[in-house]
């Protein structure tokens, strides 16, 4: 109750100001989880296809249909 009292007593300028350090604070957090997530692409791609692959017949491999699709998985 505290709080929204003291959001109530802030200027607009302050409410955008805060708006704008919370939204950079995600972006920041959301730039370190792709880049430590890039870092293991290789077993997060492995987990992500083994089911596929564990059905797959034995003579055959995965194909992609379309151009960027190789691209997802490198």
């Amino acid at each position: 109750m505290e709080n929204n009292a003291q959001l109530d007593k802030q200027s607009l300028t302050d409410h955008l100001a805060e708006l704008r350090s919370c939204l950079i604070i995600s972006l920041a957090a959301v730039a370190v989880g792709f880049a430590v997530a890039y870092g293991f692409i290789r077993p997060i791609a492995d987990w992500f296809f083994r089911p596929l692959i564990r059905v797959l017949p034995a003579d055959k491999s995965l194909i992609f249909i379309s151009y960027q699709e190789g691209f997802f998985f490198i």
